[in-house]
């Protein structure tokens, strides 16, 4: 099972002026390190350039909305939206956005969230107008619920990731970078469940652009279906969790992950905390730890060097994802929504 590109460009032409086009912004010259030189490059040095995508802006917060828009407007084109409205799983982020959708769409939004979801998420989903049920300790349980809900009460269930119309909405955000970086090497994302990395993934690899899917250690679905060459389960324990807690990654991600221009990379949770720091001090920037966990890579050891030409994927995880010679990156700052108290705090007492 593969996302097509042309269900990404299908995407964008129905959502094309009802999202946010995305910013980008320049990172100082030499907040990131470039690699050290490969032998067989015969270029000049040039320091990379790296830009950050600055999707939190988006809608509800979060890349998501695209999908979510995505997702709802197949539906009510096709007269499949049921009177019992829509409902999902979520760790907040894709229930904010399908929430936010369903408003635009005058249906009823029915969502499903663990007990450890952050307050601040669940007050926005209410605000939009969602039916919000708090179930379990992980997606997986919520999840559950959600199933059993659609089934008793006929309302359309939509999925957080794992889900064409979801992945090609997210895979508008690559098509977006590439139109106002046309030369942009390399896409930097964080995974969770994966509907933004295929949706990324599936775009980049049809413009020859390298992605790099990051992923906290222990929170590493895509990375060990990877290692197995199958979806698997594993345990989710790390502080960006509330939105990259997936116990298992999708079937769509997995094929995606396969392009030979796919790099998985596992940054610590020290890591994650420390690019959330960092974006804050120097950009006053506030994003949840899952969107930090993209820039970790990139500031994390000398332990991955880009190379010229196609790269195959490493047989054992990186730590970082160090920039080749003049490489041209975009780092994807996928959601802000969070509670930056603590970021504020610390600036209080330092």
């Amino acid at each position: 099972m593969r996302l097509m590109y042309g269900e990404v460009k299908a995407a964008l032409d129905r959502i094309d002026g009802r999202t946010r086009p995305v910013t980008l912004a320049r990172a100082d010259t030499g907040a990131i390190r470039t690699a050290h030189p490969d032998p067989l490059d015969d270029r000049p040095e040039r320091p990379c350039e790296v830009w950050l995508a600055l999707e939190y802006m988006q809608h509800t917060g979060s890349f998501k909305a695209r999908g979510a828009l995505n997702f709802l407007q197949t539906h009510q084109d096709a007269g499949t939206l049921p009177k019992a409205g829509v409902t999902i799983a979520s760790g907040g982020n894709a229930g904010l956005a399908c929430a936010w959708a369903a408003r635009q769409q005058g249906v009823r939004a029915t969502v499903f969230l663990p007990e450890t979801a952050p307050a601040v998420k669940v007050a926005k989903l209410r605000g939009y107008g969602a039916d919000v049920r708090l179930t379990g300790a992980e997606y997986a349980d919520a999840l559950a619920a959600c199933q059993k809900f659609a089934s008793t009460t006929g309302a359309l269930a939509s999925h957080a990731y794992d889900n064409h119309l979801i992945a090609a909405g997210a895979g508008t955000l690559m098509e977006e970078i590439r139109t106002r970086l046309p030369d942009v090497d390399t896409v930097v994302v964080a995974v969770g469940g994966g509907g933004l990395f295929t949706g990324v993934a599936t775009a980049a690899h049809h413009h020859g652009i390298r992605t790099v899917a990051v992923e906290p250690e222990n929170c590493r679905a895509l990375n060990a279906a990877i290692e197995a060459g199958r979806v698997v389960d594993v345990t989710v324990d790390s502080v960006a969790a509330d939105s990259l807690g997936a116990r298992r990654t999708s079937v769509l991600a997995l094929t995606a992950a396969q392009h030979d221009r796919t790099h998985s990379v596992l940054v610590t949770d020290a890591q994650i905390v420390s690019a959330r720091r960092a974006l804050w001090d120097h950009r006053r920037i506030a994003v949840e730890h899952g969107a930090a966990t993209a820039l970790a890579a990139l500031l994390g050891p000398d332990q991955h060097t880009a190379k010229r030409g196609t790269p195959k994927p490493p047989t054992k995880p990186s730590r970082s994802y160090r920039p080749g010679n003049g490489e041209k990156v975009v780092v994807v700052l996928c959601g802000a929504n969070t509670d930056p108290s603590d970021l504020v705090q610390a600036d209080q007492h330092a």
